[in-house]
């Protein structure tokens, strides 16, 4: 159990660090004439759709898995 929970505890931490190191400014001496132009580690849109069709897809599944309990 406590492997489970370390687990699902480090995928938060990973992806939270991330966002934040994403939506964090450059510094001013980062952001000068021959700095490349601050580009994300992730692409958040592609996240967010990814985790829309996984919401739905694990609604339709708990709503059949529902329907088939509920006929027997």
């Amino acid at each position: 159990m406590r492997v489970l929970v370390g687990m699902i505890l480090g995928s938060v931490l990973t992806v939270g660090i991330a966002y934040l190191v994403d939506s964090a400014p450059t510094s001013q001496v980062a952001a000068g004439p021959s700095a490349a132009a601050h580009r994300s580690l992730v692409n958040w849109d592609v996240v967010e759709a990814n985790w829309a069709t996984l919401k739905s897809r694990a609604r339709e599944g708990w709503s059949e898995l529902r329907s088939r309990v509920d006929r027997s």
